[in-house]
């Protein structure tokens, strides 16, 4: 024999205890600082045995966990997400209408790079229209010295340029004090750029990409065959400043419109 069927107030019931749940993941996970009880009880303004029970699921189906100090972050979900998926996706994503709109504009390859530890890494690529320098960079991993992505993210502080002898890959490779000199050229003018020196005949021009808070996050650029950008590193400098300063702002309003600092 069957019990009687739930109606509609079971089913009210049942989604204002999810409504109320999501809301309690929604403050622990955008507050800056871990929450405890207490802070979770006022400002759900639910009554405390409610709150507790919620608070016992969400743990137990790993959506939050307790700190050492028993206050509330986060849970193992979310950890497991972040590491499956790149954080920088959405910020590629972000940046390739751009990144399209220069390739068409100087047809040369066009490349977004991030740091990640001491090392820069190339995340988007829009390749290049003609078939003399279309590669895939983004798997290839180039020393930041020899890389105009690089010195821009060494001249605005996002890298530290490393101690003691750089590797020279080619005659036109610069050492350490060259390359800091030249960083001052690149923070006073508003671009880098490489000529021959990761490989002979490979010339390369980067500018820097400015967040929502008008911090460096990235380095946007092209690179090409010396004997196509030798005349054209002030032109497509400039082009890149004015399509990066373009990007920025368009960052800085997607910050204020989602509240991100």
């Amino acid at each position: 024999m069957t019990g009687p069927a739930a109606g509609p107030g079971a089913a009210a019931r049942g989604t204002q205890a999810i409504d109320r749940a999501i809301s309690l993941v929604s403050t622990v996970v955008q507050a800056d600082e871990p929450l405890t009880f207490s802070d979770l009880l006022e400002d759900s303004g639910l009554p405390k045995s409610t709150t507790s029970r919620l608070l016992t699921a969400l743990e137990r189906a790993e959506l939050l966990e307790r700190d050492a100090s028993g206050c509330y972050v986060a849970g193992p979900l979310f950890w497991l997400y972040a590491a499956r998926h790149d954080p920088w996706d959405e910020f590629a994503r972000l940046v390739r209408p751009t990144m399209e709109r220069v390739g068409a504009e100087t047809l040369e390859t066009v490349n977004l790079a991030v740091t990640r530890g001491d090392r820069v890494v190339q995340i988007a690529q829009v390749d290049s229209q003609y078939m003399l320098g279309t590669r895939d960079w983004t798997e290839v991993e180039v020393p930041a010295h020899c890389s105009a992505l690089g010195k821009v993210l060494y001249a605005h502080g996002c890298l530290p340029v490393p101690e003691g002898e750089l590797e020279s890959l080619t005659p036109h490779s610069l050492d350490r004090a060259s390359v800091v000199r030249q960083l001052r050229q690149v923070q006073r003018r508003g671009w880098a750029t490489t000529v021959d020196e990761l490989e002979i005949g490979l010339s390369g021009v980067a500018v820097p990409v400015r967040g929502g808070s008008g911090e460096v996050i990235a380095a946007l650029g092209i690179s090409g065959p010396t004997v196509r950008l030798e005349t054209r590193t002030d032109e497509i400098g400039r082009l890149l400043t004015d399509r990066t300063e373009q990007l920025s702002r368009l960052l800085r309003r997607r910050s204020r419109k989602e509240g991100v600092a």
